[in-house]
């Protein structure tokens, strides 16, 4: 596989973890599966600089313009760290009132989270290495 294809491949599904995670975590009021509840906030900062990621990047894909591609790595580096923070409605609660986790129709435990956020990180970390050593567009 060419570092093009690859590229291409990491931003589709890049792009759905963006998308199925504001699904995901928007219904029910934000009420979703984990042990925490997630801030308003970081979700609306990963919806939508993932959105603004996706479009500078395949805007950096399409042109070859160096300044849209670190633009676009900068705004998933950004998306990746709210992806994690994400992450944390898992984290064990202790204490004596803590409850059981929540569960969803999305799938037994946080498996999906991790496959799509961990997966975000890897493919921007591709992304990095492909855009230093010069291998993209």
């Amino acid at each position: 596989m060419t570092p093009e294809i690859i590229t291409v491949v990491l931003t589709v599904l890049a792009t759905v973890v963006v998308v199925l995670t504001r699904v995901r975590l928007a219904k029910n009021g934000g009420e979703a599966a984990g042990r925490l509840s997630i801030p308003k906030n970081l979700l609306n900062t990963h919806t939508v600089v993932g959105g603004l990621a996706v479009v500078v990047w395949v805007a950096f894909l399409i042109t070859g313009s160096l300044a849209l591609g670190w633009l676009g790595l900068l705004l998933w580096w950004v998306t990746v760290v709210a992806g994690l923070l994400i992450l944390a409605r898992w984290m064990p609660a202790r204490g004596r009132h803590s409850s059981a986790p929540v569960k969803d129709t999305w799938g037994e435990g946080p498996g999906l989270s991790i496959l799509a956020h961990v997966g975000l990180l890897v493919g921007v970390l591709v992304f990095t290495v492909l855009l230093v050593l010069g291998e993209i567009p």
